[in-house]
C-alpha cells in the first residue's frame, strides 16, 4: 500500500496495524522453513554419508517447493479470509513435507547412499516431525471452509509441535499405550 504525501506517525501506526496479517504470516512461513530446513539438514547432513544424483533431483523439488513459501505466505497474509489462499498455503507444507518424507525414505532405502545408523524409534520420531505439519495441512483444508481462524490454528499449532521438545514424547506416549508390540523393538537399530 504506497501512499505519497506527507506520512503521519498516526498514518504509520495505523498501516502496521492493516499489516498484521502479512507479518504474523511471515513469521508462520519462517518458522515453517525453519524446522524444515532442521529436518533437511538432518537428512542431509547426518543421516546420509553420501549422495547421488536421484537424491539431488529429489532435493531441487524440495527447493522448488521451499522457495515457493514467501509467495503463498505472502498470498495468505493479503488474503487470510480466503479458503483458496489456505488451501494454496496448505497445498505448499504439504507437498514441502512429502517431498522431504521422499528424501528421507530414498536415503535409508537407497543402495547407493551410504546412512549412519538409527533405531526404530528414531526412525519414527523423524518421519513424525517430517509429516505432523502434513497431516495439519490436510485438516486445515477441510476445516477452512468452515472456519479460517481454526485452519490458521493448526499451521500455527503444526509448527509450534515440531519447535516444541514435548510434541514429540506427548505424541509417542499416547501412540505407545495403544501399540500391543514390545517396547523394545523401539530400540532396535535399523
Amino acid at each position: 500500500m504506497a501512499y505519497t504525501g506527507l506520512v503521519t506517525e498516526q498514518h504509520l501506526l495505523n498501516t502496521l496495524v492493516e499489516m498484521a496479517p502479512l507479518f504474523l504470516s511471515y513469521l508462520l512461513s519462517f518458522s515453517l522453513l525453519f524446522t524444515y530446513w532442521r529436518s533437511h539438514h538432518l537428512i542431509a547432513s547426518v543421516l546420509a554419508k553420501n549422495i547421488d544424483t536421484k537424491f539431488s533431483n529429489l532435493n531441487g523439488i524440495f527447493l522448488f517447493f521451499v522457495a515457493l513459501v514467501p509467495f503463498s505466505s505472502r498470498f495468505l497474509g493479503q488474503y487470510v479470509n480466503s479458503e483458496t489462499a489456505i488451501i494454496f498455503f496448505a497445498l505448499n507444507i504439504i507437498f514441502i513435507g512429502l517431498t522431504l518424507f521422499k528424501m528421507r525414505n530414498y536415503v535409508i532405502k537407497s543402495g547407493t547412499i551410504e546412512n549412519m545408523p538409527f533405531t526404530k524409534k528414531e526412525n519414527e520420531h523423524a518421519n513424525m516431525h517430517i509429516l505432523f505439519p502434513v497431516g495439519s495441512a490436510i485438516v486445515a483444508i477441510a476445516v477452512s471452509f468452515l472456519s479460517n481462524s481454526l485452519a490458521l490454528s493448526l499451521f500455527t499449532v503444526a509448527i509450534l509441535f515440531n519447535l516444541s521438545g514435548n510434541g514429540i514424547k506427548i505424541t509417542f506416549f499416547v501412540i505407545d499405550l495403544f501399540r500391543k508390540e514390545n517396547k523394545l523393538e523401539n530400540t532396535e537399530t535399523i
